[in-house]
C-alpha cells in the first residue's frame, strides 16, 4: 500500500507527527514542547474555530476563543478574587482546541482515551509556555469546569437553539444566572474580532514576557521561511 506523502515526515521518512503553525513553528502533537507553542498561533486556531460544530445563531460561528473569553468573564464573575495567573489559566483552557479542533461532547464520550492523553499533554504544554504550573490546583480546575458549564448553557439557549429545560439536564444551570449573564458577551465575533478580543484579554493576564510581539489588533503574519 502507497503510503500518503502528506502522513510522512520528508526529513526522517517517518510518520509526520507534528503540524506546521503559521509563525513557523513546528509543533510536536505527540509530545508537544512549550518553546514550539506561540500565543498567536493559539489565538489564530481559536478564532476561526465554531463551537456546537457552527450549529448556532448568527452571522458568524461562535467561535472557541470567543468561548474562552466568555468562560474566564462567568469565572470572575463567580470568584471575583481569583488571581489573574489563575483567570489565565482559565482562559487557556480549551488551548489545544488549536490543534486538535473541537469535539462536542457526545463525541469526545465515544472517542478513546488517546485523545484525552493529547489533550492533556498539550495544556500542560501551554500551561509551562506562559508561566503557569503543569498541574494546576484543584479550586482552579473546580472553578474552571463551573464556569464552563454555565457557559454551555448560556451559549446553548441563546445560540444553539436549546429549551431552559434541555439544556438544565444536559449543563445544569448555573445559579445566579442573571448576574452571570450580565456583560456576558453572546453575539458571535467576526474570526478577526475573536481574534483580537482573545489576545487583549491574554495581554491583561499574562505576565509582561508572555506579551505576543505582533499587535493584537493586526493580520496574521507570513509564515516564517
Amino acid at each position: 500500500m502507497t503510503r500518503n506523502p502528506a502522513t510522512v515526515d520528508p526529513a526522517s521518512g517517518r510518520p509526520r507527527v507534528w503540524q506546521r503553525m503559521l509563525s513557523g513553528r513546528r509543533l510536536d502533537l505527540l509530545n508537544p514542547s512549550p518553546l514550539d507553542i506561540e500565543i498567536d498561533d493559539i489565538a489564530q486556531g481559536l478564532s476561526r474555530l465554531a463551537r456546537w460544530n457552527g450549529q448556532t445563531w448568527g452571522e458568524w460561528p461562535f467561535s472557541v476563543a470567543q468561548h474562552a473569553v466568555l468562560v474566564e468573564h462567568v469565572a470572575g464573575t463567580m470568584r471575583a478574587s481569583t488571581p489573574k495567573r489563575w483567570r489565565l489559566a482559565i482562559l487557556m483552557h480549551d488551548a489545544p482546541e488549536y490543534v486538535l479542533g473541537d469535539l462536542i461532547s457526545p463525541f469526545k464520550a465515544a472517542v478513546n482515551e488517546d485523545y484525552k492523553e493529547l489533550e492533556d499533554r498539550l495544556y500542560t504544554a501551554v500551561l509551562l509556555r506562559f508561566g503557569l504550573p503543569g498541574e494546576l490546583p484543584r479550586w482552579v480546575r473546580n472553578l474552571t469546569k463551573r464556569a464552563d458549564r454555565a457557559a454551555a448553557y448560556l451559549e446553548g439557549t441563546r445560540l444553539a437553539g436549546f429549551e431552559a429545560e434541555e439544556a438544565k439536564q444536559l449543563f445544569g444551570r448555573p445559579r445566579d444566572l442573571k448576574r452571570l449573564a450580565a456583560g456576558a458577551e453572546l453575539d458571535p465575533w467576526h474570526p478577526k474580532e475573536a481574534k483580537r478580543r482573545f489576545l487583549k484579554r491574554f495581554a491583561e493576564l499574562a505576565p509582561p514576557m508572555h506579551h505576543p510581539t505582533r499587535d493584537p489588533a493586526g493580520e496574521t503574519p507570513e509564515p516564517v521561511a
